[in-house]
């Protein structure tokens, strides 16, 4: 299986851990030209744009320390472009899954959006 694939499953056993979490899923693999978001969630009222991060080892870091502040505003300017289409206005989080061997730890409100970083 490629890092694709590998990637794939992991992003779908997150949707699923998530949705027995009380999570709705409400998009997987949200795709434009700036950037990709894995999974678009609601949790309870929040919206919730989570970045899955796998790696089967920690030999070149954990799985969140690979979510950089350059990964962050792609994440950031990608979530508001979804916003926009889809008429949302919501409290929102973005959240960071880590996955590392058979161990899952969603880290929420892993990063928050400042004015600087909204400079593209």
């Amino acid at each position: 299986m490629n890092k694709q694939n590998i990637g794939f499953e992991k992003e779908k056993d997150i949707a699923n851990f998530l949705i027995g979490k009380g999570f709705e899923i409400l998009n997987l693999n949200f795709t434009l030209p700036c950037g990709e978001i894995d999974i678009v969630a609601k949790d309870k009222r929040d919206i919730v744009f989570i970045e899955v991060k796998y790696r089967k080892s920690n030999y070149a870091g954990t799985p969140q320390e690979a979510v950089s502040i350059q990964k962050q505003k792609k994440l950031i300017k990608t979530a508001l472009i979804y916003m926009q289409q889809n008429e949302i206005s919501a409290n929102v989080r973005f959240d960071v899954a880590a996955i590392s061997k058979d161990k899952i730890e969603i880290i929420r409100s892993a990063f928050v959006p400042d004015e600087n970083i909204y400079c593209f």
